[in-house]
């Protein structure tokens, strides 16, 4: 379906926003040493992830 995999290119944008976010947060770490951006880093890790998942499965499920 269409709209799934127009669904899917949207997360995969989203991602990329957060993994832009993620490498902000570990530059603030090592310049700073800023132990909130250390936690904020592993959030968006996280987030990061579950993205990527929400992509694959709508992807699987265009393809089905």
């Amino acid at each position: 379906m269409d709209s799934f995999e127009s669904l899917a290119d949207d997360i995969a944008q989203l991602e990329s926003r957060v993994s832009d976010a993620i490498f902000e947060a570990v530059r603030s770490q090592l310049r700073d040493g800023d132990q909130a951006a250390k936690e904020l880093e592993r959030r968006l890790a996280k987030v990061r992830r579950s993205l990527q998942k929400a992509e694959s499965l709508l992807r699987s499920e265009a393809g089905d």
